[in-house]
């Protein structure tokens, strides 16, 4: 597997492409922002992509998908809870002072327990809500995409409309579960290990304790 990404946009949010490297295929999760740089990126690769995947609708994740889908026509994967925050994203852009393009309708619901494949690979969805209700990530082959579920010593903000912080605690317990060497690719910041975070992370130690509004 083969996984780059480009850090994008005001909220420096982390967008992945992740190839098959023997098939050639690729999916683009979470495209953000600076939709010119992920295009570059995907053709640098080589690879041809398939689908485009969403942890979660946050305005920071999901900015380029228009300009994206208007190069290569492919699916947009996306958990249905997520729709109310997808459908009010140019609204919540413009409380930032952002311009924001709003992309085109989901093409397919994530749930629990699915499995997505790009190329021979495969990744296993878990729905883990409490940053936002239908945030997941996709794991597979000891690599997790997780979006803004853990970062490397913090975590995703619960203060934000629709967030739940009692969710997010079962949700940083349940990814804490994976095995020590498992690398999480974030949404915000340098890649980390479970293992790493599991010693050292506030959150995940009980230093720090998840933020309710």
């Amino acid at each position: 597997m083969k996984i780059d990404w480009r850090t994008v946009g005001p909220f420096q949010e982390n967008s992945y492409l992740v190839v098959d490297p023997t098939t050639r295929r690729a999916v683009l999760v979470d495209p953000g922002d600076e939709a010119e740089q992920l295009i570059a990126m995907v053709r640098a690769s080589g690879a041809t992509l398939d689908a485009i995947w969403l942890t979660h609708a946050h305005i920071d994740h999901i900015g380029a998908i228009a300009p994206v889908k208007r190069v290569w026509d492919v699916p947009i994967y996306m958990h249905p809870a997520d729709r109310p925050l997808y459908d009010r994203a140019a609204i919540q852009a413009g409380a930032y002072g952002l311009s924001f393009e709003r992309p085109p309708d989901p093409d397919h619901e994530l749930a629990e327990g699915d499995v997505l494949t790009v190329g021979n690979l495969k990744f296993d969805v878990s729905h883990v809500p409490g940053h936002a209700p239908g945030h997941v990530i996709f794991v597979g082959d000891g690599h997790v995409i997780g979006g803004d579920l853990l970062f490397a010593g913090s975590i995703g903000r619960t203060d934000l409309p629709l967030a739940d912080p009692d969710r997010m605690v079962e949700s940083l317990e349940r990814v804490a579960g994976l095995p020590d060497e498992t690398v999480v690719y974030p949404g915000h910041g340098p890649t980390t290990a479970i293992g790493r975070e599991r010693a050292t992370n506030p959150f995940l130690t009980g230093v720090a304790r998840v933020v309710r509004r």
